[in-house]
């Protein structure tokens, strides 16, 4: 079809908006990430979010809908059995997934496992449990600096987290760990973990512990090709921003670029918009939910939101007539909830382009794979056979 030479994704990583019907199957009830953001806060200055009709499709506290919204905007729900990362990320390309990674988040890993990580790696483990990323460090961090040790932990996802200071373990032995430790979780599918991260950190001693932007995920390949790889295969550019090469292993990318935060992942994608490409900018932005959601933050996340909104509109300012960009998120993390973990709710799609006679509501999609079927239809390329998902191009022209 060929409506726009250039597809911006912009995820907004776990922006949910509001609690879908299966959510208390996951432990979640009455949950609503931006929901609870806009009661708690009353209001945020996000002007541009507003325009395109963000807050038609949920609003909240004293915030309300634009009277004509530019962009067209509809709820997706999850057909994935999940609420993380890699398996929303991937369902927006086209895959459902069926069985939930493991997780280890009461009991930590197995003693058979841990065995095996020390012998190759040649440091014992400490902590083994789940826990904060900022937690952990104020209270082993100085251990595994004094004695060689070496940090893991697991969250209320599906990882295996490895610390290490940047001086003393050294950053490419944490990720030649962090490496092992992928081929160890996948010898034995009860230890299959959706992603193992390396977590490098500097400072000396509890209170100046801080995590770098150096982090590096070892997730799993897709079960199958994605819309991102018959992109590639007809020789269109996908680049991803961020996390995106991660997740997806490299599947699918022709060209990636990693963020030090989500406003430098903003930044990045405003300059991608300024070069001259075909196909698909692929961007995540992950402070949302690894500084503020999983932190239980909400003045952090709302003023996160905030920062977002501003470059948000630089980028519409620079956006052809040719382009077409689409909001949306991977999960929910309500940072009001209890606990530490993602949250299962619905998710934004919200899209705009110059060329849109107008904006307005669409119908409620059940799946997020809607995303990569759109993109596909509009590249003239076919999803990938055992994919999911529907186009919504005619209905955003």
């Amino acid at each position: 079809m060929n409506e726009y030479k250039r597809v911006f994704v912009i995820v907004l990583d776990s922006l949910g908006i509001g609690a879908m019907p299966d959510s208390r199957k996951f432990g979640d009830v009455g949950v609503d990430t931006l929901g609870h953001i806009l009661e708690r806060m009353g209001t945020l200055d996000i002007p541009n979010l507003q325009k395109l009709g963000f807050l038609n499709l949920h609003s909240g506290g004293r915030m309300r809908g634009a009277e004509r919204p530019l962009g067209r905007y509809a709820r997706l729900a999850e057909a994935s059995n999940a609420k993380d990362t890699m398996a929303g990320h991937w369902e927006m390309m086209g895959i459902r997934t069926e069985s939930p990674f493991h997780t280890f988040t009461d009991t930590g890993f197995p003693p058979e496992l841990i065995a095996e990580l020390e012998k190759r790696c040649g440091k014992r483990v400490i902590g083994n449990k789940s826990a904060s990323g900022t937690a952990i460090l104020d209270e082993l961090a100085e251990e595994e600096i004094n004695t060689g040790a070496m940090i893991v932990y697991t969250s209320a996802d599906s990882v295996l987290q490895i610390c290490g200071n940047e001086e003393t373990f050294d950053l490419q032995n944490l990720y030649r760990c962090c490496e092992i430790a992928r081929e160890i979780t996948l010898s034995r599918e009860e230890w299959r973990v959706g992603r193992v991260i390396a977590r490098p950190y500097v400072g000396k001693k509890k209170g100046e512990f801080k995590r770098t932007s150096n982090r590096h995920d070892y997730a799993l390949k897709p079960t199958g090709p994605t819309a991102l790889n018959a992109l590639k295969d007809a020789g269109l550019d996908v680049i991803g921003v961020g996390k995106i090469n991660d997740i997806f292993c490299g599947e699918g990318i022709t060209e990636t670029f990693h963020s030090d935060s989500s406003v430098h992942g903003m930044e990045q994608t405003i300059d991608i918009c300024g070069r001259d490409f075909r196909g698909l900018c692929f961007t995540n932005l992950v402070d949302f939910d690894a500084l503020w959601g999983h932190r239980r933050n909400v003045e952090g996340y709302g003023r996160e939101i905030e920062k977002f909104d501003r470059n948000l509109g630089v980028l519409l300012e620079r956006l052809r007539e040719d382009d077409l960009l689409i909001l949306t998120a991977d999960h929910g993390n309500d940072p009001t909830y209890t606990g530490t973990d993602h949250t299962r709710e619905y998710v934004p799609f919200v899209a705009y382009s110059r060329k849109m006679a107008e904006g307005g509501p669409l119908p409620e999609a059940e799946s997020f794979a809607v995303i990569g079927a759109t993109i596909a239809e509009n590249f003239g390329v076919p999803m990938p056979e055992g994919t999911i998902g529907h186009s919504l191009l005619e209905k955003l022209v």
